[in-house]
């Protein structure tokens, strides 16, 4: 059996949730881990000196546990699929030449160097800054954001931890938030389904 790591990161409200669904009903044994799921007790999320909450910073999440989980998976992605319900398709002719994919998927996986070391693939969804807070302004969120956090909290925290990716990552592929879903899931599939067919060729 073979694996293959994807990383879907990008800002906020940026489309990389539905971009990763996208991809999970398209490619055959994959599944998803979302870095949202592993958010820290907003009881122990520190506050600034502007009185906001610091979720947008790794030690607002549980990398650990997320860690645990991704390790799970590369240990064994059939018995990671059947404990989640999802049941193994055997594709090819026999296991050893089945790909099995894994899709991670958040604003912060490719910060976290033990995490972002592990991705065959890696994509990032990026909009602009008025389509973003506008997103953003729509959604309901717990807690709900407060006033100001956007341009006081969020969006100064994107521009920081986005350069501090670039200055130690290489190999990300930025796609743009604003074309339609299908294309930029007809992009992704093609490059991912290609990284596929070369895995189950080489022995």
């Amino acid at each position: 059996m073979k694996t293959l790591v994807v990383g879907v990161g990008g800002m906020t409200n940026g489309g990389k949730s539905t971009l990763s669904k996208s991809l999970h009903q398209q490619i055959p044994n994959s599944c998803i881990i979302a870095q949202d799921s592993y958010f820290k007790d907003d009881s122990v999320v520190p506050v600034d000196s502007n009185g906001f909450k610091q979720y947008d910073m790794l030690d607002a999440l549980h990398m650990d546990t997320m860690m645990s989980e991704v390790d799970s998976w590369r240990r064994d992605p059939e018995s990671f699929l059947r404990q989640r319900g999802l049941n193994p398709e055997l594709i090819t002719p026999t296991v050893d030449t089945e790909v099995f994919v894994l899709i991670v998927e958040g604003f912060l996986i490719f910060n976290y160097r033990p995490l972002n070391q592990l991705f065959d693939k890696r994509y990032f969804m990026e909009i602009p800054y008025d389509v973003c807070k506008r997103r953003r302004s729509l959604r309901v969120y717990t807690p709900p954001d407060p006033p100001g956090y956007f341009d006081g909290y969020v969006w100064p925290m994107y521009l920081k931890n986005r350069q501090e990716m670039e200055s130690m990552v290489s190999g990300i592929v930025f796609l743009d938030g604003l074309k339609p879903k299908e294309e930029l899931l007809a992009t992704v599939c093609e490059d991912v389904f290609q990284e596929m067919e070369r895995l189950r060729e080489k022995d």
